[in-house]
């Protein structure tokens, strides 16, 4: 089932998040930053507080949370009439089954809901699964790249056109 995140979330997701990171990006970003700067005891009071704030986190849960994904307006300058997937992480004990795929079919409906006809998301260059899973999932580049400069990691754009 998937569900708008509460506060008492926030540790199960700084965990999924911090675990996530871990194993996703060794080799993208610097181990300094992986493992001595992200911490769950450091994410999770700032998830909580985000999630006070009334972010749009939504939770995959099904006797336990498996995934999160926070979803909104797109923050892009060029793209502001889009929808965007700002962040998806499943547990990286848990990856591939079906929760991601769960997830950002969510992400569709909640955009097709607000009258959106197209998602946007950024994934590291340098993260071939992720990608892949992406265009699994029927999203394609767009030409976009940004350098994250404190982690040293270029990212993509990508984009998924809806069909009703």
């Amino acid at each position: 089932m998937i569900r708008k995140a509460a506060r008492d979330d926030a540790p199960r997701i700084a965990e999924i998040h911090v675990f996530g990171w871990r194993a996703a990006y060794r080799g993208i970003v610097p181990d300094e930053i992986l493992f001595n700067r992200l911490s769950v005891v450091k994410r999770a009071p700032s998830i909580a507080d985000a999630l006070e704030a009334d972010e749009e986190t939504y939770v995959y849960e099904d006797g336990f949370v498996r995934g999160w994904m926070t979803i909104g307006d797109c923050r892009d300058e060029d793209a502001k009439d889009d929808f965007e997937l700002w962040g998806i992480y499943v547990d990286p004990l848990l990856k591939r089954s079906g929760v991601g795929r769960a997830l950002v079919g969510f992400c569709e409906d909640q955009a097709r809901a607000r009258g959106k006809r197209r998602i946007k998301l950024w994934v590291f260059k340098d993260n071939a699964p992720s990608r892949s899973f992406y265009e699994a999932m029927g999203f394609s580049t767009d030409g976009k790249e940004q350098l994250i400069e404190k982690l040293g990691a270029i990212e993509i754009r990508y984009q998924k056109y809806l069909t009703n």
